[in-house]
């Protein structure tokens, strides 16, 4: 007979029997380009993980197929997944192993290499088909935008996020964008869930650990990450995407807070704030002294707020430009004495405000970044006078975490208090309008419209 060859389909068994909630979720990832995992400790995501990536490369259709596994250093990688990887793919003939570069090599040509997310460098410029990103949490957050998301363009390849929580930060906010987008896959797998760790070992884990510390690792509870978080992840939540009618916040005044770029991976942020309300923050990248003081004063010619309070702690540049164009700004010193005594400087006592400003029922926008910058900083009283202080910029960098521009922009708006503006009153800045009421301000709906009616204005 003539005609074009046969293609003749080998079959090999790695000997990986998935487990149930295995099975399930390697399903849900044949449908999907991009999932995040949130697995208990011991639970076997890695497993599943790296015999994702060797079915992958063995049913990749081109020859130069590339697929890498990503652990937060490569020594980690090297430890946790490299005897994984040996293991389920010993059995394919013609295999070849390149210890050197903790590389497996498949016959139809597909590699599967490890990687450290602490070497960026070395997976720039590369092209992936599919990546495996295990610990996601002790990842830095720049990783996937500006590192492993372009290796993936090109091949219109996939990722999988796995880990366990730890509190804000990369992976916490993957796992919450990936639910609220139909594109992605979320999942989250407890110990009772998997099933795959004896009663016994669980009951013993549990007396020996801290309440916190079992709902974080056996409960994968991302709101148990930290004792010492100013702001709680349920609190910040729970104000995202909230509406509040207009009648419950248009009385109070106006205001923007800029939190100005101090590092080249910075962002400049522009928030805009009346009341209970926080609205769509104005986010800048890249962007010089210059151009950040045009676009802060297009957004208050757009908004007409009451007063801009702008950081001048990394370039007070911005506030020096927008106040000789005549608008009306204030500075924000983060390291200046505060108000009450309690606390160590403007900073803490400003992001006091905002987490006392969501309990009384804030809202603000459905935004992960903004979540993750809002419930990043820890607090602590470790200092010489017992003064409660804020983690600063340095120290989260230290953590891996990215600064909190949009929660530093929001805490400026709470700088000092303003008064709505009256028709025909002058009133000194900074001075409220009901000096009897123990309320916040931005609560003050009844008083400041008692005042209102009784003038006769509108």
């Amino acid at each position: 007979m003539s005609g074009a060859p046969v293609q003749r389909v080998q079959r090999v068994s790695t000997g990986y029997v998935p487990r149930v909630w295995q099975r399930g979720v390697h399903e849900a990832l044949r449908r999907v380009r991009f999932a995040v995992l949130v697995v208990h400790r011991r639970g076997g995501k890695t497993v599943l993980a790296v015999n994702a990536l060797v079915d992958a490369a063995l049913r990749v259709q081109r020859p130069d197929g590339r697929f890498a596994y990503l652990a937060p250093l490569l020594k980690q990688a090297r430890d946790i997944a490299w005897d994984y990887l040996r293991g389920y793919t010993e059995a394919i003939p013609g295999v070849e192993y390149h210890e050197s570069l903790l590389e497996v090599r498949l016959p139809n040509g597909a590699r599967i290499r490890l990687y450290g997310a602490d070497n960026p460098d070395a997976l720039r410029g590369i092209y992936l088909d599919g990546v495996v990103l295990d610990e996601v949490a002790d990842m830095r957050p720049n990783l996937w935008g500006e590192v492993i998301r372009p290796t993936l363009a090109d091949r219109h390849g996939w990722a999988l996020f796995i880990g366990t929580p730890r509190g804000i930060n990369l992976f916490s906010e993957l796992y919450y964008k990936a639910l609220n987008d139909p594109a992605w896959f979320a999942k989250t797998l407890t110990y009772e869930d998997t099933q795959t760790i004896a009663k016994e070992e669980v009951d013993s884990a549990r007396a020996m650990m801290t309440e916190r510390q079992f709902a974080q690792e056996f409960l994968c509870d991302f709101q148990a990450g930290s004792d010492d978080s100013l702001i709680p992840v349920d609190l910040a939540r729970s104000c995202a995407g909230r509406h509040l009618p207009l009648d419950q916040y248009q009385f109070a005044p106006r205001v923007i807070g800029v939190d100005v770029a101090r590092y080249g991976d910075d962002r400049t942020a522009i928030v805009h704030r009346q009341g209970l309300v926080m609205f769509e923050p104005v986010v800048l990248r890249g962007m010089d002294t210059q151009g950040v003081i045009s676009r802060v004063a297009a957004e208050a010619q757009r908004w007409s707020p009451q007063m801009i309070f702008i950081d001048t702690g990394g370039n007070p540049g911005v506030f020096d430009g927008l106040r000789a164009s005549g608008f009306t700004c204030s500075p924000v010193e983060f390291g200046a004495k505060p108000t009450r005594p309690e606390f160590l400087n403007k900073r803490v006592e400003m992001w006091v405000a905002v987490r006392d400003w969501l309990k009384t029922g804030a809202a603000i926008p459905k935004d992960e970044a903004l979540i993750a910058d809002l419930c990043a900083p820890r607090f602590t009283f470790r200092n010489a006078r017992g003064l409660v202080q804020l983690e600063s910029k340095d120290d989260l960098r230290g953590r891996g975490l990215a600064s909190p521009d949009l929660g530093d922009a929001l805490a400026c708006t709470f700088s000092y208090p303003l008064a709505p503006r009256i028709p025909g009153v002058e009133l000194d800045v900074g001075k409220v309008l009901i000096d009897d009421d123990d309320a916040p301000l931005w609560t003050r709906r009844d008083r400041v419209l008692t005042e209102y009616d009784r003038r006769g204005w509108n």
